[in-house]
């Protein structure tokens, strides 16, 4: 019965899930986790959702009730490192360029604090990383598009500086 319960909560809490709506689907990870504490995949599903809500601290902590659970060994290795205090190969990238092109510690924050999110939403599926400066670039691009078109400010008032910055950007992370 149990089985059963979870198993319809951790299918209603994807549906609210790929639709956004995530105290839905926080409501039903924890439904189905309740139901059944050791399949993991109850608790990667609440720990990316905690994630996608932006809930860091509720996130790491699912995490780890997943790795005490899960049995494949190659996908708990990938969140064992978010435990870790060493960077990955991204955020290291990330704070080396980022200051370069001008973004200050909280812009480059915020940048992994995206780099930790994606991480943890991409939940079993694999993360192959072959060229991680393309993927801080890209990290880097949202903070400046962001930074650049939301605010009081005519959007088109900043267009040229930043497209200089975004320039910059580009021949920074082609070294």
């Amino acid at each position: 019965m149990a089985t059963k319960k979870g198993k319809a909560a951790n299918e209603s809490g994807l549906q609210y899930f790929q639709n956004w709506k995530m105290p839905e689907a926080i409501e039903s990870f924890l439904k189905a986790v309740k139901a059944d504490k050791t399949n993991p995949e109850y608790h990667l599903n609440l720990a990316r959702a905690y994630a996608r809500a932006g809930d860091y601290d509720q996130a790491m902590l699912s995490l780890g009730q997943y790795l005490h659970n899960e049995t494949k060994e190659d996908v708990a290795a990938r969140y064992e490192r978010l435990f870790s205090s060493a960077m990955d190969e991204v955020e290291t990238a990330l704070i080396e360029k980022a200051p370069k092109i001008g973004l200050n510690v909280a812009q480059t924050g915020k940048g992994i604090q995206m780099w930790l999110e994606y991480r943890i939403t991409i939940g079993r599926r694999p993360l192959r990383i072959p060229k991680p400066a393309l993927w801080a670039g890209g990290l880097t691009y949202a903070i400046i598009d962001f930074r650049y078109f939301t605010g009081k400010e005519n959007p088109l008032d900043k267009l040229v500086e930043a497209a200089k910055v975004l320039d910059q950007l580009d021949q920074e992370f082609q070294d």
